[in-house]
């Protein structure tokens, strides 16, 4: 009798792993328990929109899950056309398929729909592929940063854990997308008032509920703007915080369905109130030792990981400011948006804000992929480690006016378009390295689109400013 092939490739190494076993009947015990019909096999696409296919829940459970899901490489775009018709992402429109592999330990019962539940997948080339069949697809930004972990802590012995500030913008509907949801004169703000909290508390109430189902340990809310709310869960390892940012963005979305509203991620949906921000804070771990920074300063590798970030900026600024809209956010430099290249102190005005333990990476925003923006960030920290490099001294006043021959010597500033942040994205070595291949083609294929896109626009600004401009 021939002797069976062994399973060799990473395809069939992760479908025959024996732990799957386990996880399947976890899966059953519990879909059957609940009564789940139906599964989400979700994937997240470089601009950071859930994809994905839906099937019942014994299909899942006798097949996909054990024999993968057929699913187009080309769904890394997004599914996004080109001003030429080109279909963006690798492959193009005659792309083929690979397979989606579920991550079993990500199946959760979504709580606004009980009988649904959802796992996030991993994307992996087929078998039939003549080049790397059976290796995991390069363009899949959730499984890049599984690569992207595991190679810092090989490296440095290192992990890096992170927790994020998800605002986004809540209107009454799309009439309502303006500042009239405060109670106050537009040059009283809003924020932490209490009666603006008891407007949304309803909301508020329900998003904590779906999220502590889904295993969140939810922090605090606040009321940060017109509209504006932030609600903050506690901090883990990056891939667990990526993975509940995404699921976070769901459970806002069902939740304005279930109320009524339009809620938004969108970056800058109002001019002259703050943007919708999603800080990172960052910190470094060996072991059960954080070996970032302690209550009162950074360590010897912690200024160097810092340095990386300083030094990266402009190159991670595409990743982490994703969208044409978001640099409208860095113009309103008045309303804490980090406009200049430094670090400080519990300083609300640089980009880097050291605090107790970690520090706060402010350029990221709402509408940020967060399997891109942490591998990014593990990019440039760990080419800081690598080369020592010093942050220099901490701005101790208002970065956006720093104080002559005594201000502390900043980096180069980030880049105001999403055009120029692509520019710089392309001549950073160290952040590409952890963008390989496809992944940065279809990211930057998408955005330069974006882009084009964008200067084709025609918008109420045009008009109000060239209508009757000349003679």
């Amino acid at each position: 009798m021939p002797t069976p092939r062994e399973h060799t490739t990473p395809l069939e190494l992760a479908l025959s792993d024996p732990a799957r076993e386990s996880e399947l009947d976890r899966c059953r015990q519990l879909f059957d328990e609940r009564g789940v019909t139906h599964v989400h096999c979700q994937y997240v696409s470089v601009q950071g929109r859930v994809l994905g296919k839906v099937m019942p829940a014994k299909y899942f459970l006798d097949t996909a899950a054990r024999k993968g899901v057929p699913f187009g490489y080309a769904a890394a775009g997004g599914l996004q056309a080109s001003l030429a018709g080109e279909l963006l992402g690798p492959g193009g429109i005659s792309t083929r398929e690979g397979l989606l592999v579920p991550d079993l330990g990500t199946a959760q019962i979504l709580p606004w729909d009980r009988s649904v539940a959802r796992v996030f997948c991993d994307h992996y080339r087929s078998l039939r592929e003549e080049v790397g069949p059976g290796e995991p697809e390069e363009a899949d930004a959730r499984g890049n940063l599984k690569r992207v972990i595991a190679a810092f802590r090989e490296e440095t012995g290192l992990e890096l854990r992170t927790g994020c500030e998800p605002e986004m913008s809540w209107f009454s509907g799309p009439d309502a997308i303006d500042r009239s949801a405060s109670f106050f004169p537009e040059w009283v703000g809003p924020s932490y008032h209490l009666e603006h909290i008891a407007e949304m508390m309803p909301i508020l109430k329900r998003i904590t509920q779906y999220a502590q189902e889904l295993g969140f340990e939810m922090i605090q809310s606040d009321y940060e703007d017109p509209g504006q709310l932030e609600c903050n869960f506690l901090y883990d390892n990056a891939l667990a915080t990526a993975d509940r940012l995404i699921t976070y963005r769901q459970i806002c979305m069902a939740v304005a369905k279930e109320f009524g509203v339009l809620a938004t991620f969108m970056p800058k949906p109002v001019p002259g109130i703050m943007a919708n921000g999603c800080h990172h804070h960052a910190s470094l771990w060996r072991g059960e030792e954080n070996v970032f920074a302690d209550d009162d300063d950074l360590t010897e590798l912690g200024r160097h990981a810092l340095g990386g970030l300083l030094e990266h900026t402009r190159g991670m600024t595409a990743v982490f400011a994703s969208t044409t809209n978001s640099y409208a956010r860095f113009w309103d430099v008045g309303l804490f948006a980090p406009a200049v290249t430094n670090w400080g102190y519990d300083n609300r005005t640089t980009n880097y804000r050291v605090l107790p333990g970690r520090v706060e990476v402010r350029s990221p925003d709402a509408a940020v992929n967060p399997y891109l923006s942490h591998a990014a960030l593990i990019g440039a920290m760990a080419d800081g480690i690598r080369r020592n490099v010093d942050p220099g001294k901490p701005e101790l006043g208002n970065a956006y006016a720093p104080s002559g021959d005594d201000a502390p010597s900043t980096f180069a500033p980030p880049p105001l378009t999403l055009s120029e942040a692509l520019d710089a994205l392309e001549e950073d070595k160290a952040v590409r390295s952890v963008l390989p291949g496809s992944l940065y083609d279809t990211f930057t294929s998408c955005k330069r689109d974006e882009c084009n896109r964008r200067s084709g626009a025609i918008t109420d600004w045009d008009f109000n400013t060239y209508l009757r401009y000349t003679p």
